[in-house]
């Protein structure tokens, strides 16, 4: 009976055992659980450093973007100008810089050679029948006043020697016409240049006209600029021009002339962009460039401090608290490392300018020592005052 009571109160206990398990488990779940310390959470999430800065004012260019393609200021055509003779010697190819007078090819110049020589022949035979026919006047002269040498006989001495006088003449200039013909033979270069085509075969017949060699003139080369006939007004001969062409090379052109016409099709005008001589420019390229038609004010950040998402441009503001909170703006110029803010923030905003793509709407940030930060107290000042940053000169684009 005693092990049997000692069972029962063995049973007793552990029964009351369970119900105070349940209870207490019961307590416990209808107790919240404690909250996190704020300070705790906030100083796990400012463990992101970023350096903050706030807009700068400034006077930045307005510029005017264009598209068009780069051609050879003037390109002359260089053609046969005899018939019938073969070309014995071709001096240079595509991509010689040649001198005004250089000799570029040289046709085979036998035929006219002996053409010269039979001019020169002719002339000599004519002032010959010349000085004969001076000859006769001047010895009947005196005759003729005496009465010895009739009127008529006179007058035709006279009339041969005009008309030798004429062939003389007429010999001289078939013998310049053949000399011409003898230079032709050898081909020129009109200017100083670069030679861009080359027809010329060595050993060929050319026609007379045909094109033998095309030469850009002075290897200058230009942008034609297709602009808007809206925006035409504002382009001026002598305005600074940024071109950048493939591979990304910048280079400095002048407006040169303003087209006087608009294409009717695209109501856009051409705009001609004297260009430096450059290894980074060829004719045939196509190009972008932005003419800087002035100057206008502009708020500006790094280009650091704005982050892309979903297409719009974001900044994030820190607060006072050292909280971040994402602000969409609106994007405006970009010249080197900074671009232009048009809506969004104003003047006093202090955002994050490195480490802004890694943040999110909300969090916590530490701002690096140096960078501007609100309502941080200096050493020694009686209230909370706020650093400025300093304010650097606007960029332009380079000339």
């Amino acid at each position: 009976m005693k092990k049997i009571a000692i069972t029962k109160k063995n049973a007793a206990l552990a029964a009351a055992a369970v119900v105070g398990g349940a209870a207490l488990a019961w307590v416990s779940a209808a107790t919240p659980p404690q909250a996190a310390e704020p300070a705790a959470e906030a100083r796990q999430k400012a463990m992101l450093t970023v350096t903050a800065s706030r807009p700068q004012s400034g006077q930045w260019p307005v510029a005017l973007s264009a598209n068009g393609g780069i051609f050879a200021w003037q390109e002359a055509v260089i053609g046969s100008e005899l018939s019938g003779l073969r070309l014995a010697e071709v001096g240079v190819n595509v991509g010689d810089h040649v001198k005004a007078g250089q000799i570029l090819a040289r046709f085979d110049p036998a035929t006219v050679a002996a053409d010269v020589e039979q001019k020169e022949a002719a002339l000599e035979e004519a002032r010959s029948a010349l000085a004969e026919a001076q000859s006769n006047v001047a010895r009947t002269e005196p005759l003729a006043a005496s009465g010895l040498v009739s009127a008529q006989q006179m007058t035709q001495y006279t009339t041969a020697a005009r008309s030798g006088k004429a062939r003389v003449a007429s010999a001289q200039a078939a013998l310049r016409s053949a000399q011409v013909r003898l230079r032709q033979t050898e081909v020129r270069a009109p200017d100083d240049g670069v030679i861009s085509v080359r027809s010329a075969t060595l050993g060929s017949v050319a026609p007379q006209g045909q094109e033998l060699f095309r030469l850009i003139r002075q290897n200058r080369l230009e942008w034609r600029a297709e602009v808007p006939g809206s925006d035409l007004r504002r382009i001026k001969p002598g305005q600074a021009v940024t071109l950048i062409v493939a591979g990304g090379a910048s280079l400095a052109g002048k407006v040169r002339m303003v087209g006087p016409t608009l294409d009717p099709n695209t109501r856009n005008g051409l705009v001609y962009i004297d260009l430096p001589v450059s290894p980074e420019v060829q004719a045939g390229l196509f190009a972008r460039g932005q003419f800087e038609i002035g100057q206008a004010p502009a708020l500006t950040v790094q280009q650091s401090a704005v982050v892309m998402r979903d297409g719009y441009g974001y900044v994030f503001k820190v607060d006072k608290d050292e909280k971040v909170s994402q602000t969409r703006v609106s994007l405006g110029r970009r010249v080197g490392e900074r671009v232009e803010l048009l809506a969004g923030v104003g003047a006093d905003a202090l955002l994050v300018d490195q480490g802004a793509g890694f943040l999110a709407d909300g969090d916590v940030v530490k701002v690096a020592a140096g960078s501007a930060a609100p309502g941080r107290a200096r050493p020694g000042s009686p209230e909370p005052v706020e650093s400025e940053p300093k304010l650097a000169r606007a960029s332009t684009i380079s000339r």
